[in-house]
């Protein structure tokens, strides 16, 4: 996959007389998509393109990210810090935002953060034909990254460009089962594993059948993790989930829980 953007919409509507209309913002381009920090690395590098017709006033903040009842949970942390934390990028030019950790991670462990990157919006709406105000709806873009910083002794992200020792790879160990929650059947996805789990391309296959539950991106399960997600309906025992985890070459299965 090339450099992507995962963005969320946020609108902000701005009222006042005269004519309406709907104006995009700015359109910004991020790679990688999947910083990591390695345990040999104090710092690593994240680039902001901007890609729309006007400037972009952007907030760079990093979050300790963990999940917990089924929820995705940020914290504030200082452990990784992004540089600079704002930035005012002009249309076709790029801006390097430099992640810098303060502290190292304990060995053998995997610790997830999230870059959110939200757009300022301007202060005064702009002017409709004829000098009169115009009542814009904007959209306030926010874009999150994940990032993940690894302790020494575990590594995860393939790199050809770097030496590896083929004992430290950590890879997730995924467990599944259905449930119902008030009466609605989901998917629960436990990961036991030393790293997370991106799962893509997922589907319930029965009867020889598939049941899409995500084309694209289904979400993340954290080690140590459980993450729940709607299932269709007039599911039977024999069901298999399959999912291509971490960007891999192949769809698997994911065993059963017990």
């Amino acid at each position: 996959m090339g450099a992507v953007t995962f963005m969320r919409r946020a609108v902000l509507a701005l009222f006042t007389l005269g004519a309406g209309y709907a104006h995009a913002a700015s359109s910004v381009l991020i790679w990688p998509i999947d910083p990591v920090l390695e345990a040999d690395q104090q710092a690593s590098a994240l680039w902001l393109e901007n890609r729309g017709t006007e400037t972009a006033n952007l907030q760079i903040r990093v979050f300790g990210w963990s999940q917990n009842g089924y929820e995705e949970q940020y914290q504030n942390q200082r452990d990784v810090i992004g540089s600079p934390p704002v930035a005012k990028i002009e249309p076709g030019q790029k801006q390097l935002v430099r992640l810098t950790r303060t502290k190292d991670v304990p060995p053998g462990q995997e610790l997830a953060y999230r870059i959110i990157i939200d757009e300022i919006p301007s202060a005064q709406p702009p002017s409709a034909e004829g000098g009169k105000t115009a009542a814009a709806i904007r959209f306030q873009m926010r874009y999150s990254v994940p990032l993940f910083a690894y302790g020494a002794g575990l590594w995860s992200k393939e790199d050809s460009t770097r030496q590896r020792d083929p004992k430290g790879i950590g890879l997730p160990q995924l467990t599944w089962r259905t449930v119902a929650v008030d009466g609605r059947p989901y998917v629960e996805v436990r990961n036991q594993g030393a790293v997370h789990a991106r799962l893509t391309d997922v589907a319930i296959k029965q009867g020889g059948q598939n049941k899409p539950l995500a084309e694209g991106l289904l979400g993340y399960v954290l080690p140590g993790a459980v993450m729940r997600w709607p299932a269709p309906g007039g599911l039977a025992g024999d069901s298999a989930l399959q999912v291509r985890v971490n960007g891999g070459a192949q769809v698997q299965s994911i065993t059963p829980a017990k």
